[in-house]
């Protein structure tokens, strides 16, 4: 099935999905890859607030290209989410509702997307540019030192992706090939 969210969103919102559904995501999407996250949990254990809402945000794993004249944003495509295992249990346990990026996901991030009721959603790789066509606005909002690894806000518009994890347990790396396996 197809689903259409806005950001934030809730685990109401996002029950429905299952492993393999497709979404369109419109609103305020974060991007932060593996510098960001250590810097995240460095303020936390300092008792110091992130730099957005966490509660039912969105945060894409990806560092974009410098955009072009008259862009938004220049190719958006994602990175290896294994990357931020170590840091997405403590996020999502604190109220992150997406994840996105691509790849597997170890089983502590497993874990904590069924324990919230979160979900872990597949961008296009190797597809920057039309990942990058959904986005309407963007601000660099911390870190601009870490350069395509700043923290950005991002406005989309019906960003295209696909549920991998879902919050009753769905993996679809694990359904996907079984179910064409079953069909041989």
């Amino acid at each position: 099935m197809q689903y259409k969210l806005t950001t934030p969103v809730t685990k109401e919102m996002l029950a429905p999905l299952k492993a393999g559904d497709t979404v369109l995501l419109s609103g305020t999407v974060y991007t932060a890859r593996d510098a960001a996250h250590k810097r995240m949990m460095e303020l936390l254990d300092a008792g110091q607030p992130l730099p957005f809402p966490v509660e039912g945000s969105a945060v894409y794993y990806v560092g974009p290209t410098p955009e072009r004249p008259g862009q938004v944003i220049g190719s958006a495509g994602p990175t290896t989410s294994g990357r931020m295992d170590a840091y997405s249990p403590r996020l999502l346990d604190l109220g992150q509702a997406i994840m996105i990026g691509k790849g597997a996901r170890n089983q502590a991030v497993k874990e904590a997307v069924v324990r919230n009721g979160a979900v872990y959603l597949a961008a296009l790789g190797g597809a920057g540019a039309l990942m990058a066509a959904s986005v309407k606005e963007l601000e660099v909002i911390c870190w601009e030192d870490l350069g395509c690894e700043a923290v950005r806000r991002l406005e989309v518009e019906d960003f295209p992706l696909t549920v991998i994890l879902d919050a009753h347990g769905g993996d679809l790396y694990q359904s996907g090939p079984a179910a064409y396996l079953s069909s041989l």
